[in-house]
């Protein structure tokens, strides 16, 4: 399903911000930071990965169900668009592969007993640490 699934270059907006940190004056002049903004609700994604975005606990997920990914780590900005392209594509399939379902299951007898025995032993040692009588 990671395949069945493409976003379109006009659902994502790009906006080109200064970076924050060192880099001398340079940062101060240029705008090479990039904000990617992606709107879940308004995309051509299967619904089915739309749901599981929203309900992701993601902070780069807005309240408003906007992808909002801030990229700083290059000075290019061409660079820092492409980084932020790749993490948008990172955070989508790591919903568009399916969780397996979890069947639960009981401790074995001779587990549980084992567990038992070992907690009875050490209550025995710590019982031998009181005050001797004499």
């Amino acid at each position: 399903m990671a395949d069945a699934f493409s976003i379109s270059p006009d659902e994502i907006e790009f906006s080109a911000i200064r970076a924050q940190g060192a880099g001398g004056q340079n940062v101060n002049k240029v705008s090479c930071a990039v904000h990617l903004r992606f709107d879940i609700n308004a995309s051509s994604l299967p619904e089915v990965l739309r749901e599981r975005l929203l309900k992701l606990g993601d902070q780069r997920i807005s309240k408003d169900g906007v992808i909002i990914i801030k990229a700083q780590e290059f000075r290019s900005l061409e660079k820092n668009r492409a980084e932020a392209l790749r993490r948008l594509q990172e955070i989508i399939a790591s919903v568009a592969v399916q969780p397996k379902h979890r069947r639960p299951t009981r401790p074995t007898r001779n587990s549980v007993k084992r567990r038992l025995e070992s907690k009875a032993k050490r209550a025995s040692v710590k019982a031998g640490r009181g005050k001797v009588e004499g």
